[in-house]
């Protein structure tokens, strides 16, 4: 299963967010930092304050935070908002396939997705949670995530 880019940079954002709980942070430095465009980041950034993961603040100190702390933001409920889970045809409204009715596939898939889902909902933004505060330079910002086991 791959997550949307959309999805990616959402979590991507609420790291950043999270690895900065003393300060706004803006657009321009969380794209600046992933090395992501602003303008899909704007976007991203619009979906996650509308969903209640993010508060912005307006004016000229405004800029982003977290709504809420980050243990209190359960990874498999991100995923649920952000993404649309329809992994083949059939689980979509517009579903036109003609075996559906004796396909077999839709429910593996179906046991696949749920036991994805749980797993996710097993952690919170907190357990994932960039160190803080952040290397303001760094060679590729995940890097430290290289070399942790499982």
């Amino acid at each position: 299963m791959q997550l949307t880019q959309y999805t990616d940079y959402s979590i991507r954002t609420l790291l950043y967010a999270a690895a900065h709980p003393d300060r706004l942070v803006n657009i321009t430095e969380i794209a600046n930092y992933y090395s992501i465009s602003r303008t899909h980041l704007a976007k991203v950034v619009a979906g996650l304050t509308q969903a209640g993961y993010l508060q912005g603040i307006r004016g000229k100190n405004g800029g982003l935070r977290l709504s809420k702390a980050p243990a209190l933001i359960n990874l498999g409920q991100l995923i649920e908002v952000l993404e649309p889970l329809d992994i083949v045809e059939c689980f979509g409204k517009n579903n036109t396939c003609a075996i559906t009715v004796s396909c077999q596939l839709k429910r593996v898939l179906y046991e696949a997705k749920v036991a994805f889902i749980q797993t996710l909902k097993r952690y919170t933004l907190a357990d994932i949670q960039l160190p803080t505060p952040l290397p303001v330079e760094v060679e590729h910002p995940l890097a430290f995530y290289a070399h942790k086991t499982p």
